[in-house]
């Protein structure tokens, strides 16, 4: 089986690994903050916080933000239910924006007509969270206008898309948002096993998050309410989570990260090759825009299902019992049981759902060969001309 996604462990990610267990910090030593540091360096962010999962980063970077109880969070409704799930942690109502066509993102134009509907009924968000599917930006210049008219912050769930880059700075750098949350999930493009980051500008939003993700107690003086007791002395100031990244993630992420351009490059390549080898053939290949240097995590096509005899059920299995392990990405959230209960509908999101009944993500890794890569296309051609 080829899978959709791997990962790339090397003897030096083993080595570091392995210092960290022979030293004497197994968790809140020093290798999180040196993980931390050189992430906001790379992408040029002024804090960086690790946390067990960016789902976590997720969570904290919502109640940084002061999302709650009567508040409103929008997202797309095509990506992990987790994008969508942060804002109900916090007591919070959800809804959904749908997706640009071409780059499957949350589509701006949509966004704005939204917000002025939004806007006549008292029900605007006080959080957007705009999800860099596959590892291509958003229009964060547009999201951004728009958030500075209508009012609401902005998380970029940039899961998919460390290492890639916007208008010539890299995905992470906040220049128009408030935090940035990558994952290293074993399938991203650098993996801690399990973890994720946020990363921010501002301060306070940092020391919350920093507060947040490890029970919201504290030993800085000037965090607490009344008199220290002594040097043994900390107080839990706010309800927090055990969100914390250990020592052996955060060294793996270390090592990880000295080979990020190498893994973006190498993915982008591949891609390449695929929107070439797949010419000719009845599927749409994934459009990038000239502002982005996508971080490729994905290779999502869409099927011309009007051009074959086959369904996109049929394609999907064929592939599978070829050994070749597509997936898809994703299934919209508001179709999900779940969010069902809440008051979504089949038809509330017709781009998200068009995209759903097309869309097959292909094998794209970093050690992904040539002739791995020419068998995916073989099996993908086969599919297609069944009947």
């Amino acid at each position: 089986m080829i899978p959709y996604g791997r990962q790339d462990i090397q003897q030096a990610d083993i080595d570091v690994v392995l210092d960290v267990l022979h030293s004497d910090f197994l968790t809140q030593g020093p290798m999180v903050p040196r993980f931390e540091q050189a992430v906001a360096e790379k992408v040029g962010a002024r804090h960086a916080l690790a946390v067990n999962s960016a789902t976590s980063a997720l969570h904290v970077a919502c109640l940084a933000l002061g999302l709650g109880e009567g508040d409103w969070l929008w997202t797309t409704p095509v990506t992990f239910v987790a994008s969508a799930n942060c804002g109900l942690y916090c007591g919070a109502q959800v809804d959904f924006v749908d997706i640009d066509p071409r780059t499957y993102n949350l589509c701006p134009r949509a966004l704005g007509a939204k917000l002025e509907q939004a806007e006549q009924t008292g029900r605007l968000p006080k959080v957007v969270v705009a999800v860099h599917l596959c590892g291509q930006p958003c229009k964060m210049e547009a999201i951004h206008a728009l958030g500075q008219r209508f009012g609401f912050r902005i998380i970029e769930d940039a899961s998919h898309a460390i290492g890639g880059q916007y208008q010539g700075e890299y995905i992470g750098s906040g220049r128009y948002s408030d935090i940035t949350v990558f994952s290293f999930h074993p399938v991203k493009i650098i993996t801690t096993a399990e973890g994720g980051m946020a990363l921010t500008n501002n301060d306070a939003l940092a020391s919350r998050m920093d507060l947040l993700r490890s029970h919201g107690v504290t030993r800085d003086p000037e965090l607490m309410t009344h008199e220290v007791d002594g040097p043994w002395y900390y107080q839990q100031v706010a309800l927090g989570f055990n969100y914390r990244m250990t020592e052996l993630q955060a060294a793996l992420g270390v090592s990880q990260l000295e080979r990020l351009d190498d893994y973006v490059a190498t993915r982008n390549a591949l891609a390449t090759r695929y929107d070439e080898q797949l010419a000719g053939l009845p599927v749409t290949t994934p459009w990038q825009h000239p502002d982005s240097y996508s971080g490729r995590h994905l290779y999502v096509i869409r099927l011309e299902l009007n051009q074959v005899r086959v369904t996109h059920r049929q394609v999907f299995e064929s592939l599978r019992e070829q050994g070749i392990g597509v997936n898809l990405h994703y299934i919209p959230v508001h179709t999900q049981p779940y969010y069902q209960q809440l008051g979504f509908r089949p038809g509330d999101f017709p781009e998200a759902e068009c995209y759903y009944a097309q869309a097959i993500s292909l094998p794209l890794y970093p050690t992904m060969n040539d002739t791995q890569q020419d068998l995916v296309i073989a099996a993908l051609r086969q599919s297609l001309e069944a009947s």
